[in-house]
């Protein structure tokens, strides 16, 4: 499968997939959804999902699918590959959520989680899938946060699923263990293709794992921060260890929020009522919170 449109342009998120098999369009299938990529600072996390009717739920488990942590990277490859070869009773699915994108929407006014990001990231694949033709019966899925409100939450939004939402899902199900070798082999080719368009000169092994307690990849934090601009996009700059290098190496910034007012100006005019219609009555500004949040008034229910 060919990634290089995310290749091109890291700083969004990507969806690819196989094509779906016309027998997962007639016969009832086996749903797994798992992810790659969850801890680590630096890369992309990966969603991935695999399908296939529940008649071949026998060959499916015949095959050798793990965990794919447990998993080298020969073995992973190689699995992925059959994965594909079996295009005639086998699908699968991947959403690469892009550094830039995790941060940013941790980040952002409203707080979003991790565990909010995954969960839509999820529910997306499994609606893209049933879009396509897939006739999902039952899905499997590794869980994050709480599992059993994970579950209440997918059978409300899926009621006429069996849905089974379990930690370690893909030591359980092999269609799971499908979906996490997905996600797996998937962030693994674009954490080793990664583009950098602050044009430094890094390989793989300065990198590191990716993950915030090597020092290797402290290492490259610390070496590659620049004071105003910050780190570059593979970096998540919503995780803490990005942050204190941050908070050391980068120039502070004073947002005019921040400011504290001023005791002798109270009480004047700001210079922007100046340009308001004439008449207006600035309190029927609905302040940005409630903008935000797209609250409005109402007089009856």
């Amino acid at each position: 499968m060919d990634f290089s449109p995310y290749e091109e342009n890291n700083s969004v998120n990507k969806i690819f997939k196989s094509a779906v098999p016309q027998i997962c369009k007639d016969e009832p299938c086996l749903f797994g959804i798992d992810e790659a990529g969850r801890g680590p600072v630096l890369g992309p996390m990966v969603y991935g999902i695999s399908y296939c009717p529940i008649s071949m739920k026998e060959t499916l488990e015949k095959k050798a699918f793990a965990d794919s942590k447990t998993l080298k990277e020969e073995v992973r490859e190689d699995l992925f590959s059959q994965i594909q070869e079996c295009n005639d009773f086998m699908g699968f699915e991947v959403d690469i959520l892009s550094p830039n994108y995790i941060s940013t929407t941790m980040l952002r006014r409203t707080k979003y989680s991790l565990n909010q990001i995954s969960m839509d990231s999820a529910i997306g694949l499994l609606r893209l899938a049933i879009a396509d033709g897939v006739q999902v019966k039952e899905v499997y899925v590794d869980t994050v946060g709480d599992a059993q409100k994970y579950q209440d939450k997918l059978k409300g939004l899926f009621p006429d699923l069996e849905i089974t939402v379990t930690p370690k899902a893909d030591s359980k199900f092999a269609i799971v263990s499908a979906a996490s070798i997905c996600a797996k082999v998937v962030r693994d080719k674009v954490v080793k293709s990664w583009q950098f368009p602050e044009s430094i000169d890094v390989s793989q092994d300065q990198l590191g794992s990716g993950y915030p307690s090597d020092p290797t990849t402290k290492r490259f934090l610390a070496d590659n921060v620049d004071p105003v601009f910050g780190f570059p996009r593979i970096v998540r700059f919503s995780w803490s260890t990005a942050s204190k290098i941050l908070d050391e190496k980068a120039v502070s910034v004073q947002w005019d929020d921040d400011e504290e007012i001023d005791e002798s100006a109270k009480g004047t005019a700001s210079i922007t009522s100046f340009f308001a219609p004439k008449g207006a009555n600035p309190r029927k500004k609905k302040h940005q919170f409630f903008n935000d949040r797209h609250i409005s008034q109402v007089t009856s229910f």
